[in-house]
């Protein structure tokens, strides 16, 4: 009861507020740090010091009076202490002993249990060791295989294995030494593969630029093949057309279906190239790999596409061609097969790249030919070139528009070369006829060409009516229709058959007519020769057909559609007319020998006394000469020209006569010199009768005959002799035995008439005499003619 008022005194004597507070907080057990540290920064330390001071005093009087409230309680409780440390003693010794006892029996125990530590320790470490040596055996292990398929240029199974440990053990090896070495290693190995498969690629790259001709040729050889058995199939329908109209045969439209395969398989090895571009890509650098692959083979491409210049283009172009060949098909191979290695954007530009260069290297060659046989070679190659590349899918446009514009050029030189071969034919030939004597010479002579219609073999020696330059002239223009056609094939023509046909036309009329009209108007050639030559020429224009349907033939015109055709050679007009010419020059010449005989006129008494009993001597010189003329012609000229060379030799004979009369070189003529002229006429008109008949030509229905040929000078010698001379000016009269007679000529010739001779004799006993009435006749005639004049 007297311990509250203390606590009160002391709780008043210190600050109030702060000590109960402190007393609260100590009560309850919180930390004092907040109110010590606001004491300390309010700069009021002391009070705090006194409020716990004050406390420590407060906790003092409380323990004090605890003590003595319960200190009966302490002295049992210490009583009880004493005895529990006797207990505590004993139980101590007790204690003690066992753990005496138990030392002693643990001492073995603890040894043991020592050593089982120490082998559990090992253990562990062994185990370790054992899983550390199992990783580094794994490494080591995958480290020899990848050296072994190194050493074994097995490279991607190395990279693999590469890819292994760094994936799977190179964070897991615990040896650090082993794990810096291996991946130290394992870029170098990569490099070290990369190195040797481009070492395999560059190899490889060397290889495939020398077999790359090997390639191309053997390509080339194949489309060479192909277009051998594609012309020997339509020879096949050419050969079943012309059997047609005997029906079908089946054998002729079977197809040899053995070896239809490529005969030569191209065999390449691209696996360097796929082991390339795949170990590229697995090193993640496949688009380096890529790009070398371009830039080195466009480097080659570029190597390949110079021209050499140490030979000739027609010895190089085809292991050129065939180079280029090979090298866009192996290009086409690894686009196909080497799985994005390259782009067809890339392959088509470089095709487009090398089209434009070998179009530009053959525009440029071609421009150089002088040989159409040397230009005939290279288009030859170049579509066969062009057939082999378009089978791997290459455009060939280009190529096909340069052989287009290279056309004409090639033609121009063939032309050339006819030209020429033809000159030297035509000049050399002796122009008389062919003399075969064996079925063979008939074989290639003439039934080769068709120069005969009858298809039947003739005896032998059999005589042609043609020379020996017909034939090989034929051999010329079908060799020039070959040629033609051979370069033309396999182009971009669709028809090569109007194209053939029009430098066919060009052939016959610029280089072949040319050539005759040249042999023709050169005057070097005899009568007979003139006349083989015209022989010649109309064979030639008949073998114009057998030229067309040559033509049509090879061109794979069917023979029933050509022979339908409409649209022949302008040359067989040509060649109509240039026999015009020939006939004209063989007239000229005619002519010419005819009037070497009727200089003879000349020597004609034109005032003969007497009649004469026999013929002038120039018509017996020229009845000979027509006579060797009609019997050699007959043999060689068609009867169209054998008519008109003998037509216009009558014709010239009348002339000459006529030309004679009207010429100063007779001043006057008369009756008797008439009489021989009619003698003369009547064996010539009885010559042309019986030529007109023999020959043949009385059946032609030709409006005029030989005898007409002589008309003018018949119905001049008619009008002289006649008894009434004047009758000529009858209209009527004149039509119809006169009409040939020209006034002018005629008043001439009347001027120059006499009726007798004027000998000293004859005029004395006839001077008294009365003119007869035939004179008087051809007086008034005379008055008549220069009154019309």
């Amino acid at each position: 009861m007297t311990a509250q008022p203390k606590r009160r005194t002391i709780v008043e004597s210190g600050d109030g507020g702060l000590g109960l507070g402190l007393a609260t907080f100590i009560a309850n057990g919180e930390d004092l740090g907040p109110i010590i540290r606001h004491s300390f920064d309010s700069g009021k330390p002391e009070a705090l010091m006194q409020n716990l001071r004050s406390i420590v005093k407060k906790k003092e009087v409380e323990i004090e009076e605890l003590c003595r409230l319960h200190y009966e309680d302490f002295i049992l409780a210490v009583d009880e202490l004493r005895g529990v440390l006797v207990d505590a003693d004993e139980l101590k010794g007790m204690l003690s002993g066992e753990n005496s006892h138990l030392q002693e029996a643990s001492t073995d125990q603890l040894l043991k249990l020592d050593e089982l530590l120490e082998l559990y320790s090992v253990k562990k470490n062994v185990g370790e060791a054992i899983t550390t040596l199992k990783i580094c055996v794994k490494v080591f292990s995958l480290c020899m295989t990848c050296n072994n398929y190194i050493a074994e240029a097995k490279f991607h199974p190395a990279l693999k294995t590469l890819d292994l440990i760094q994936k799977g053990y190179l964070r897991n090896i615990p040896l650090k030494l082993l794990k810096k070495v291996v991946a130290r290693q394992i870029p170098l190995i990569k490099l070290h593969i990369e190195k040797k498969v481009c070492s395999e690629f560059n190899d490889w790259l060397v290889h495939i630029r020398r077999m790359a001709k090997q390639i191309g040729q053997a390509s080339i050889s194949q489309a060479s093949l192909a277009r051998q058995k594609d012309e020997e199939m339509r020879a096949r329908q050419r050969e079943a057309e012309g059997h047609s109209h005997a029906g079908p045969d089946e054998h002729l439209y079977t197809l040899d279906l053995e070896n239809t395969e490529e005969e030569s398989a191209l065999h390449f090895d691209l696996t360097p190239v796929y082991r390339a571009h795949h170990m590229h890509t697995c090193l993640g650098i496949g688009e380096k790999f890529r790009d070398y692959y371009y830039k080195n083979r466009l480097m080659q491409l570029n190597l390949d596409m110079q021209i050499s210049t140490s030979q000739p283009f027609l010895e190089s172009h085809q292991p050129f061609l065939a180079q280029v060949a090979g090298f866009f098909i192996v290009e086409e191979c690894v686009l196909r097969t080497a799985d994005g290695l390259l782009s067809e954007s890339q392959v088509e530009t470089t095709w487009e790249t090398a089209i434009g260069k070998i179009t530009s290297v053959l525009e440029e060659q071609f421009s150089r030919m002088r040989t159409a046989s040397h230009f005939l070679l290279i288009k030859d190659y170049v579509t066969l070139l062009g057939a082999a590349v378009n089978k791997y899918g290459y455009r060939i446009t280009q190529l096909i528009e340069v052989l287009e514009k290279s056309r004409d050029k090639y033609h121009q030189l063939l032309l050339l070369e006819c030209r020429k071969q033809i000159d030297d034919i035509l000049t050399n030939d002796s122009y008389e006829q062919m003399v075969i004597k064996k079925e063979y010479e008939y074989n290639m002579n003439v039934t080769a060409f068709h120069l005969e219609h009858d298809d039947a073999i003739p005896d032998f020696p059999y005589v042609t009516p043609f020379s020996s330059s017909v034939p090989d002239v034929c051999r010329i223009v079908r060799s020039f229709i070959e040629d033609s056609v051979s370069y033309l094939s396999y182009g971009g023509l669709m028809n090569i058959y109007d194209v053939v046909k029009a430098f066919l036309d060009r052939l016959l009329i610029e280089v072949l007519n040319d050539s005759l009209l040249n042999m023709i108007y050169a005057r070097s050639l005899g009568m007979s020769q003139m006349m083989q030559l015209a022989g010649n020429i109309s064979v030639l224009e008949q073998a114009c057909g057998m030229f067309l349907l040559h033509s049509a033939q090879l061109c794979g015109i069917p023979k029933r559609v050509a022979e339908r055709s409409h649209s022949g050679l302008t040359a067989r007009a040509v060649l109509k007319a240039s026999q015009n010419a020939v006939y004209n020059a063989l007239i000229n010449l005619t002519n010419f020998k005819v009037d070497e005989f009727m200089v003879l006129l000349e020597e004609v008494n034109w005032i003969a006394e007497e009649a004469p009993d026999n013929s002038n001597d120039y018509v017996n010189e020229v009845m000979i000469y027509l006579e060797t003329l009609v019997s050699t012609a007959q043999e060689i000229l068609p009867l169209e020209a054998l008519y008109k060379v003998v037509s216009g030799a009558m014709s010239h004979i009348s002339d000459s006569i006529m030309t004679t009369l009207l010429n100063d070189g007779v001043k006057r003529f008369t009756v008797n010199a008439v009489l021989g002229i009619d003698i003369d006429l009547k064996m010539l008109e009885a010559f042309a009768d019986e030529k007109f008949d023999s020959t043949g030509l009385s059946d032609l229905g030709k409006e005029t005959t030989f005898r007409d040929c002589l008309v003018e000078i018949r119905q001049l010698v008619n009008l002289l002799l006649s008894s009434q001379p004047e009758n000529f000016m009858n209209p009527v009269i004149r039509q119809r035995n006169y009409g040939s007679l020209d006034y002018k000529k005629l008043s001439i010739i009347c001027d120059k008439y006499k009726d007798s001779a004027d000998s000293l004799f004859g005029s004395l006993s006839n001077r008294n005499t009365h003119q007869s009435a035939r004179k008087k006749s051809m007086d008034v005639l005379k008055r008549r003619l220069k009154d019309f004049s």
